[in-house]
């Protein structure tokens, strides 16, 4: 019983201080954004229209098998 509480008693003292070792050792460090050579376009490449057309046609394709789904009748007599 008093090894669980020893155990205990150092998890919550590792929890408590970690973030406070943790801020002090990097206080020197400045964080600096990196420099950007070419910038990223999502979404504006060639195949992201292709893309939204195969998206909209699986939706209808999808409403469409779930509409016309024959077996909607119940299996309980």
């Amino acid at each position: 019983m008093k090894f669980r509480n020893l155990a205990a008693a150092a998890a919550a003292l590792t929890l408590t201080a970690t973030p406070v070792l943790a801020e002090t050792g990097s206080a020197d460090l400045a964080r600096t954004a990196a420099p950007v050579s070419e910038s990223n376009s999502f979404g504006r490449g060639a195949g992201s229209g292709f893309l939204a057309l195969i998206a909209v046609v699986l939706f209808g394709l999808g409403i469409y098998l779930l509409i016309n789904n024959k077996n909607n009748t119940p299996k309980s007599p």
